[in-house]
């Protein structure tokens, strides 16, 4: 039987809900209808469908960053659906966040250094502030930055580069559980398959589960191994992602792969869009 990291079980959530005593009464704009949803230790999971399909705000809600309404959401058998700030703390360390647009989640008065370390020291992964810079400067090398961004603010580096700093701020707390939410959607094509194979690497030696929010069906077929379809808040179909895109059940999912201007998705591009480490290196630079 899988291990099963993260579960979502019949979760609605509600805007605008008039509440009394604590809880939803009526009216609101309901975002999600009844999602169950499940992501095992050690997998991938992508989360795809268009604009306004609720996608983020499920992403969301499994991070208990946005309050359901309805249903409960276990994180590593623990109910966090309606725990309190306080008591959520202790489990922030272990699940993480990889923010579409790294500008806005990365402090700009603050140094990359600054960014990057405080959050080992708030969390004791780290012993002190020597630790937690050679912490840093050891992760730098795996992704491929040069140690001259550690002292730049956000704004004096690329959007490659942050993302990169983006993703270097979850994975260096070491996590259980990462969200990536339409990371790649701002980048190029080459500054794509540079981060994705990042993402790739990091999740493969450490463990990690991951839910990938995309509307690039591509991306969501190169890096994950199962995928969740949604419409209007709803699951409308899921499994494995080669099963789902050779053979979709649903309507709107041939809908969605009907929609590539490719006559077929590649499943390889990714591999193909590698670049060696030296080349990596001299683009950040």
């Amino acid at each position: 039987m899988a291990d099963t990291l993260v579960k979502a079980t019949g979760i609605e959530v509600v805007y605008g809900a008039r509440r009394r005593f604590g809880r939803s009464t009526a009216g609101g704009n309901k975002v999600l209808h009844g999602i169950d949803i499940h992501i095992d230790r050690h997998e991938t999971v992508g989360i795809v469908g268009e604009s306004g399909s609720g996608k983020s705000t499920l992403g969301r809600a499994l991070l208990g960053l946005t309050k359901v309404t309805k249903g409960s959401i276990n994180f590593d058998g623990v109910d966090i659906t309606r725990l309190t700030e306080s008591r959520i703390i202790p489990l922030r360390r272990r699940m993480q966040m990889i923010f579409q647009d790294p500008m806005s989640s990365l402090n700009p008065r603050h140094s990359i250094r600054r960014i990057l370390t405080e959050p080992l020291l708030f969390h004791g992964v780290a012993t002190d502030k020597g630790d937690a810079e050679r912490r840093v400067r050891r992760f730098f090398d795996r992704i491929a930055l040069p140690s001259s961004c550690l002292d730049r603010a956000p704004h004096e580096l690329s959007g490659g580069q942050r993302q990169r700093i983006g993703i270097a701020r979850a994975a260096l707390l070491e996590p259980d559980f990462v969200l990536a939410d339409e990371i790649v959607s701002g980048l190029d094509a080459s500054t794509q398959a540079q981060t994705l194979n990042l993402l790739k690497g990091l999740t493969r030696e450490m463990g990690l589960a991951m839910a990938f929010i995309s509307h690039d069906l591509s991306v969501i077929r190169s890096v994950c191994d199962r995928v969740y379809v949604m419409r209007y808040g709803s699951i409308v179909e899921h499994g494995r992602c080669d099963d789902i895109f050779t053979s979709p059940r649903d309507l709107y999912t041939q809908l969605l792969i009907d929609a590539i201007p490719l006559p077929r998705i590649d499943p390889g591009w990714l591999n193909r869009g590698r670049i060696d480490d030296a080349t990596a290196v001299a683009a950040t630079i």
